[in-house]
């Protein structure tokens, strides 16, 4: 019996190691089962749609055009997604949401995710039952303001009352300003950017205050922009990115590698016209992205063409970014939204 127990054990030591072996020969799981699918995805297919959730209309990152489409870089994200799952990027519900109702929204399973220019926070990942998947935005909180005003920066504006809109962290980052600096800054509250620009291009407040995106985006909606500046100075980190519930670790995958995939699509130059004909690079690195080596994939629960139907929806994030902020849309210069090996802060991570 001893024996016999001794045997067994060699036995299961051999297989773990063979295992082992297998599993990260070359540095890549290639004998890794493709995994459940996970309960959202399960959900997505079989209702055979995304639901994604969006803001009511920032321009830059989600706004209806005259025909009532969609636009924006939260958008193209949420075409990206659902190419990659659904095989079809126009199989997506559009959930606007406000800033107060937005994480009840996804909490309750309204959607499935939502993309919708939100900062991470640390309260927001402790307590409300969310993951923070990836930053798409890196931005911070600013003041749009009327020229005629007379201000050059931040700390001119005491005694002024700000236009913004209700449950963001926008408050609070006035508020932190003002304590830190002595400034008495009072604010003018209302459920959405539109409702809170008309205010103050009525007179009842002195400017707006949002994150440096949506700042440009609301600007180019004011009836005489010239009219109107963006302040130099920042108050805040804004961090905007992608929420889900937690709990469903393939999900989390599944957004997160996305993200990934149309950053990486960039650094190694395979855009939305040459992403088919990239699939007889001689780049290894590539080739793993447009799913022509290797089962990444199925290491998601997905095909392994998922990233290039992604790429192929609108491009890779810097094209993404010049057709919705770039020259011949808001004008606002990439800075921190460059890739790592630009000056920016997008890194990205070894598809391996």
């Amino acid at each position: 019996m001893q024996r016999l127990t001794k045997m067994m054990r060699r036995g299961v030591v051999a297989a773990m190691a063979g295992g082992i072996a297998a599993v990260f020969a070359g540095g890549v799981a290639m004998a890794q089962l493709a995994p459940p699918p996970g309960p959202t995805v399960e959900a997505i297919k079989k209702r055979g749609t995304l639901n994604c959730g969006i803001d009511t209309g920032v321009p830059g990152f989600a706004a209806q055009d005259a025909s009532g489409t969609w636009k924006g870089i939260d958008i193209d994200y949420c075409r990206a997604l659902a190419a990659a799952v659904l095989g079809d990027p126009a199989k997506i519900k559009y959930t606007p949401t406000t800033a107060a109702a937005r994480f009840t929204v996804l909490q309750s399973g309204e959607i499935d995710v939502l993309i919708r220019d939100s900062t991470l926070t640390f309260t927001r990942s402790t307590a409300l039952g969310l993951d923070q998947v990836a930053v798409n935005f890196y931005a911070g909180q600013g003041f749009l303001v009327r020229k005629a005003l007379g201000v050059a920066k931040a700390a001119d504006l005491q005694g002024a009352t700000i236009c913004t809109v209700t449950g963001a962290t926008l408050e609070l980052n006035i508020a932190d300003f003002a304590r830190s600096t002595g400034a008495k800054i009072g604010t003018l509250l209302f459920d959405k950017a539109e409702e809170a620009i008309a205010a103050m291009e009525a007179g009842r407040c002195d400017g707006y205050t949002d994150d440096s995106g949506s700042l440009a985006g609301m600007r180019s909606t004011l009836k005489v922009p010239a009219d109107w500046m963006v302040l130099p100075d920042l108050i805040s980190k804004e961090p905007l990115g992608i929420h889900i519930r937690s709990g469903d670790a393939r999900w989390q995958k599944i957004v997160f590698w996305l993200d990934t995939a149309l950053k990486s699509a960039e650094e190694f130059g395979v855009t939305k016209a040459n992403a088919d004909q990239m699939k007889s690079s001689k780049d290894p690195f590539i080739l793993r992205l447009v799913g022509v080596e290797g089962d990444f994939g199925k290491m998601l629960g997905l095909d392994n063409e998922w990233a290039l139907r992604a790429i192929k929806v609108a491009g890779n994030y810097g094209e993404l970014y010049d057709t919705h902020f770039g020259p011949k849309a808001l004008d606002l210069p990439r800075g921190m939204n460059n890739l790592y090996n630009k000056g920016g802060m997008h890194y990205t991570l070894p598809l391996r």
